[in-house]
């Protein structure tokens, strides 16, 4: 009988399908090294502020908002929540909150363009012009017909973030959007 050795292979959640520039917005995958929920314990934000501060240099966002920069960003995720998004949560932070990794479960890509925020417009039932949506707004909402979070990392540059299972569904969505917007031009 025939020995049958198989190997598995990681791969990202875009993998194939990205990168995408069509007009002047191009699609590529964002894809951090880690992603970690990061909950409070009750009565335990502030301290985990701080200590979010310490061992990563930011602070833990206020809702609807995300501090930090390129490399290393935390994001609010929901009520009483933020995403650690780049470098592996210090094992300090567990001492104010639980802590978990998210890495394998999540899809983010990156939209940048001068029609980037036009292009959303059809998929997003909110104001995402950068004078209301300005950078470091982030908010889980709906994306078409899936949830999930955007952040406006740049000008004209979003972090958009949905479950792993639904990359290629994202990607063709925003595909078709890109498409239209590109033929009004």
């Amino acid at each position: 009988m025939a020995e049958i050795k198989m190997q598995l292979a990681a791969k990202s959640p875009c993998e194939g399908l990205l990168p995408l520039t069509i007009g002047d917005v191009t699609l590529t995958e964002d894809m951090p090294a880690t992603m970690t929920l990061i909950a409070p314990y009750k009565g335990r934000k502030d301290a985990l502020s701080k200590a979010l501060n310490a061992a990563h240099g930011m602070a833990f966002p206020a809702p609807n908002r995300a501090t930090g920069k390129v490399g290393g960003r935390a994001i609010w995720f929901g009520r009483a929540q933020a995403l650690l998004i780049g470098p592996a949560a210090d094992p300090s932070l567990a001492a104010h909150a639980a802590l978990t990794d998210l890495s394998d479960g999540w899809a983010a890509v990156r939209l940048e363009g001068d029609q980037a925020e036009n292009v959303l417009a059809r998929l997003i039932p909110i104001d995402l012009r950068a004078t209301v949506f300005k950078r470091g707004h982030t908010a889980r909402t709906e994306i078409k017909h899936m949830m999930g979070s955007i952040t406006r990392i740049g000008p004209k540059a979003f972090q958009i973030m949905v479950f792993r299972s639904f990359s290629e569904t994202l990607i063709h969505d925003l595909k078709r959007a890109m498409e239209a917007v590109a033929a009004r031009g």
